[in-house]
This record gives structure tokens, sequence and C-alpha cells, in this order.
């Protein structure tokens, strides 16, 4: 489990370097490098947990592994659109709709890695199973 943890907080700030540092170049007058930095905490905190979350509950029916990662999935996007949605309506820099992309393109890069990272985790466990 703790390789799954590190892989998806690797590609996470990898991903998160790549934008930066293209938006950088591509838009250089755009906060976007800040936007990503923001977006990949925002986004990265609540994956790590559902992870975690989901992992813990390996042993589990595959009905409830599936309420487990759908409840995650749920959750984290409640609380990132929650905290996104303020941090615009509040705070002057994050008031761009280019904000809400960033973390919109930053949930759907982490939600990918994370489903990917818990599939090859079951249809290991399942191999494994089967031996």
């Amino acid at each position: 489990m703790k390789k799954k943890i590190l892989n998806l907080i690797g590609l996470t700030l990898a991903f998160g370097a790549a934008v930066a540092f293209a938006s950088r170049q591509l838009w250089p007058d755009m906060p976007i490098p800040l936007y990503s930095l923001v977006a990949a905490g925002l986004c990265l905190v609540p994956a790590v947990v559902t992870l975690i979350w989901a992992s813990r509950g390996a042993n589990r029916l595959p009905e409830d592994q599936l309420l487990i990662v759908l409840g995650g999935i749920a959750t984290r996007m409640l609380l990132v659109l929650g905290v996104g949605l303020a941090l615009y309506y509040t705070v002057s820099t994050f008031g761009r709709m280019s904000f809400l992309i960033v973390v919109l393109i930053f949930y759907l890069f982490t939600l990918g890695i994370e489903v990917i990272l818990l599939v090859s985790g079951l249809a290991n466990q399942e191999k494994g199973s089967r031996i």
C-alpha cells in the first residue's frame, strides 16, 4: 500500500511540475503554477485518504469494495468542489475561471491514477488468490 501512495504522490507532483512549466511558457502572465500547486494539494490529500480507505477494505466482498470506492469518490468530489469554490469566491487571486479549470484537471488526473492503482491492486490480489 505504501508503494501505491508514493506512486500517487509522485505522479501527481510530476504532473503538477509539468503543468507549471508548460503554463509558464505558454501563459507567462497567468498564475497557473500557483493554481497547480494549490490544486495538487487540494486533490492529493483526499485522494491519499481515499486510497488508504479503499486499500484497507481489500479483503472485503466486491460489493463492499465498490461502495468504498464510490463513497470515496463522492466524498473527495464534495471536498475538492467545496474548498475550490470557497477559494474562488473568497480569495481574489483564485477568482479566475482558469483556477477552476486547473482544479478540474488535477481532480480528473488524481482520480484516474487512483482508479488505475486500485484496479491493478485488485487484479494482483485476484491473481494471487487463484494460484
